[in-house]
């Protein structure tokens, strides 16, 4: 959906729709390490060396509502990082209609500064750790990371939408809403 504001062109995404591709994510995520990590692993292990007992999973689903914090985190470290005012222009919220976590920045920034900022914590808690896990044959942590990558997929949405746009516009965050304003 798009807009005329004074602040510029908003660019929003449906949180509904986010949350759909997120699932989508998940899965294709969930193929493509899943499968060779069962290739690589399940003949070195035993069933219950691989995956581990309920107490286990027990910390693996805490050790994810703690990094859904982080995620958040580390949206703002990286913002506060590219602004000019560094964590002056960082908030934090919750979405409660849709129980979405955000962190938000009030300053412009570069195109680039802003996608840097939006995949961080996808790269970090995601993508890393899930081939950490494949090399190590933990599928605790490639749980995790496949979980991450799947909580980054509205950020890997509005990546996609800013590659198509001029790389010398600015982008401001959306204070409110899962998007941005381009300023031309």
């Amino acid at each position: 959906m798009e807009e005329k504001d004074i602040k510029g062109r908003m660019v929003t995404i449906d949180i509904e729709k986010a949350n759909i591709f997120a699932l989508r994510i998940m899965v294709i995520s969930g193929i493509i390490f899943l499968v060779p990590f069962f290739i690589i692993w399940f003949e070195k292990n035993n069933f219950r060396e691989l995956f581990g007992s309920f107490g286990d999973w027990g910390i693996t689903f805490v050790l994810a509502i703690v990094g859904i914090v982080v995620h958040e985190l580390i949206h703002g470290l990286t913002w506060a990082y590219y602004a000019q005012k560094g964590w002056k222009s960082i908030s934090f919220g919750v979405m409660w209609k849709m129980l979405t976590p955000y962190c938000h920045c009030d300053e412009p920034m570069r195109i680039r500064n802003y996608i840097v900022a939006a995949m961080m914590p996808c790269i970090v808690l995601g993508i890393i750790p899930t081939f950490i896990a494949l090399f190590i044959g933990s599928l605790h942590l490639l749980a995790l990371g496949i979980f991450f990558i799947a909580s980054g997929s509205g950020d890997i949405w509005m990546t996609w939408l800013l590659t198509k746009e001029n790389p010398k516009s600015m982008v401001l965050d959306h204070p409110s809403e899962a998007g941005f304003y381009i300023i031309d």
